[in-house]
């Protein structure tokens, strides 16, 4: 026990650059509180001790913001950050060294006694907000953006992104990764592509000589620049 507890407050320095020391960590990370808390919800509840367990896990959402079924399955060295918001369900299952930022919901989708929440692999990272509904599974290494809504298994490796979710890379390494600010958009790569061929027919009617005032005159072509500028900044191309 003592083993893995000494593992939690090392992967806090090693995720958390605002951790200072030992003692701040114990006292003052929630997120760990949360997974301690949950630890011990979970003893009571595969023990056939129900009401105690989700008496524990009501006070573990009290203190920490954290809504965690004492029936969720826990891997090493995950680490809550942010935890205020965080909904995990009773047949949810968490892999080794996955990292849950605030406002992540692992939700079920039947009212069936059965499996019902997601499965998440190890190292998978799951950005703010993010939604992974239903009996699903997602792969190791995997990366969720912030805000997406995942509905589907994805294979391990993905980068998933939008609602609904879609994978947008293929090829993600196991790392400490906390750069959410450049996973791709489809949307915008969709809204560029729509740009690009706009111009090409609008090039093409001008080379055969054929009046374009209708064309021109469109809501969309006024409006064109300024798409261009909001869908190219959001994309980082």
């Amino acid at each position: 026990m003592f083993d893995r507890i000494r593992e939690e407050i090392q992967r806090v320095f090693a995720r958390d650059p605002a951790a200072r020391s030992t003692l701040e960590v114990i006292l003052c990370s929630p997120g760990l509180h949360a997974i301690w808390l949950h630890r011990l919800a979970n003893w009571f509840w595969t023990g056939r001790h129900i009401l105690l367990g989700r008496f524990i896990s009501t006070i573990n959402r009290f203190l920490t913001g954290v809504e965690i079924h004492p029936g969720a399955q826990f891997g090493r060295r995950v680490l809550i950050d942010h935890c205020m918001g965080v909904v995990i369900g009773e047949t949810a299952e968490i892999g080794e060294d996955v990292l849950i930022y605030q406002g992540v919901v692992l939700g079920g989708t039947s009212l069936k006694r059965s499996k019902r929440h997601p499965t998440i692999g190890n190292g998978v990272v799951i950005g703010s907000g993010a939604k992974i509904i239903g009996n699903i599974k997602i792969g190791d290494c995997c990366k969720i953006g912030a805000g997406s809504v995942v509905l589907k298994p994805a294979p391990p490796g993905s980068t998933i992104v939008g609602i609904p979710g879609r994978i947008v890379q293929e090829s993600r390494k196991c790392a400490i990764d906390l750069d959410h600010g450049q996973l791709p958009d489809p949307v915008a790569e969709a809204i560029k592509l729509i740009l690009k061929r706009q111009d090409e027919l609008e090039n093409e009617l001008k080379n055969q000589k054929i009046n374009t005032t209708i064309v021109k005159s469109n809501y969309f072509l006024t409006k064109k620049p300024e798409i261009e500028e909001i869908f190219t900044e959001g994309a980082g191309i």
